[in-house]
């Protein structure tokens, strides 16, 4: 697990040196919230019905910005052979990229809440039961991305290819958390369904990943 951190760290390091990656994500998390409240005024109608809708659109689509530069900005210093000589298991190098990935989403997403809340001037009740759906849902989200990613890094239209493979594998975890979502807003807190899903995709993404990951990086 030490291997895995350090791993994490240094992404972690570098990213917050220059912010390139983290402010993208944030400049567009806030553009679709800020596109959406103006298209549906500061007082829409049954907002409760809205908010998942608009908060996971802008936490996947901002997110993927960042687990497409997961593993393109070691392809392009030359630091992916580097990682691959290392004297550490394969699947380190995923849970090291995948804590990194998380605690970015995190992030964004702990910025995007408070800006949405404040457009909309809507108060989110049950924040406890929202972020467990958020924690679970951002989980799925990276663990298959940051597989994906390392697939598609050798590509030439990576960018491109990664949103074509990686939404289609997405809809049990986008559909489970907004319908979560939608019921913890309306006050129904029994969720249990949604979150057995939500726990099942990532236990079973997450062991495929560190089976596979050996596989996945070699060119």
């Amino acid at each position: 697990m030490r291997r895995c951190l350090n791993i994490a760290w240094k992404d972690l390091r570098a990213e917050f040196r220059t912010k390139q990656m983290l402010n993208s994500m944030l400049l567009f998390s806030f553009l679709i919230v800020a596109i959406f409240g103006f298209a549906f005024g500061p007082y829409p109608e049954r907002i409760e019905r809205l908010a998942p809708g608009v908060l996971w659109v802008a936490f996947t689509f901002a997110g993927m910005l960042g687990l497409s530069r997961s593993f393109a900005s070691e392809k392009e210093q030359g630091c992916l052979d580097g990682l691959k000589l290392c004297p550490v298991d394969r699947s380190a190098i995923y849970i090291g990229k995948a804590i990194s990935n998380l605690i970015l989403m995190f992030i964004m997403e702990g910025v995007t809440i408070p800006v949405f809340i404040v457009l909309f001037d809507y108060s989110i009740p049950n924040l406890g039961e929202i972020g467990f759906v958020v924690l679970l849902g951002t989980a799925g989200f990276v663990f298959v991305g940051t597989l994906l990613s390392a697939l598609t890094v050798n590509t030439r239209t990576r960018e491109i290819l990664l949103p074509v493979i990686l939404f289609p594998v997405l809809v049990p975890v986008i559909v489970s958390a907004v319908s979560a979502t939608t019921k913890v807003l309306s006050g129904v807190l029994n969720i249990l369904d949604e979150l057995r899903i939500l726990g099942t995709y990532d236990a079973i993404f997450f062991i495929v990943a560190l089976l596979i990951f050996e596989y996945t990086i070699e060119e």
